[in-house]
């Protein structure tokens, strides 16, 4: 059996230390610091420290904003700290990562999408026009 000692109890909080987003902001207005902190604790509660921030709404530019600290981000992981999946896939995004496989099936379904609505519209375009050339 282990036996902690009182100042290592002292510092242990249980469970191991993840990349995890923790939301701040207002109501219909998320914002996301994207800290260290032990899976064990709440996800807005007490964080080990902050690596970074996303900011998922677009802006006037129709940007979604995210930083990253990728020296204390390769630190952390260094030391064994695992990024959830949300933070795994902006890290692939961001270049960090290698991109997930569902990243790139997502993007290449929302491109068929895109494509079929735009076929779509153009058909029924055709269809009011030649309805006007007849009257």
């Amino acid at each position: 059996m282990v036996h902690l000692t009182p100042s290592l109890l002292r510092h242990y909080h249980g469970g191991h230390v993840v990349i995890r987003l923790a939301l701040g902001g207002c109501t219909n207005r998320p914002f996301y610091r994207i800290v260290a902190a032990y899976n064990k604790r709440a996800r807005d509660s007490k964080y080990i420290e902050q690596l970074g921030s996303y900011d998922p709404l677009p802006n006037i530019y129709n940007e979604k904003l995210v930083s990253f600290s990728f020296e204390r981000i390769k630190y952390w992981i260094g030391c064994g700290a695992h990024p959830t999946k949300p933070v795994a896939k902006l890290l692939g995004l961001s270049g960090f990562f290698p991109l997930h496989p569902m990243t790139v099936t997502e993007a290449e379904r929302r491109r068929k999408r895109a494509a079929h609505r735009e076929e779509q519209t153009q058909a029924g375009e055709e269809q009011d026009e030649a309805k006007l050339q007849e009257v």
